[in-house]
């Protein structure tokens, strides 16, 4: 396997499951995942072509800013990070199980 297969596979960090995410996988085929802060839609296309052997039809990559939270005395702030919702062409479909 190449290096590039590697840095592909590093790009999608992990699937979002909430009730918003599985309403919009169910009747959209749209399916939200938190990638890397550097990803772009093309890694982010070709990673989820790459992991899922299915075939996309969309992305919308946002950066998602860090809550602030109160820490003690002082403020701090969560980590900003990165959001993509990926759109897959009719007749595809991606399958999270879990045991």
């Amino acid at each position: 396997m190449s290096t590039n297969l590697y840095r592909l596979a590093g790009v999608i960090e992990a699937p979002i499951i909430s009730e918003k995410s599985t309403i919009n996988a169910e009747k959209n085929k749209c399916f939200a995942f938190k990638i890397h802060r550097s990803a772009t839609k093309k890694q982010v296309k070709a990673s989820v072509e790459l992991m899922f052997k299915v075939e996309v039809d969309s992305v919308r990559v946002l950066n998602v800013s860090g809550k602030k939270k109160k820490v003690g005395r002082s403020f701090g702030t969560r980590s900003d990070w990165k959001k993509a919702y990926v759109k897959l062409k009719s007749g595809y479909d991606i399958e999270f199980t879990f045991a």
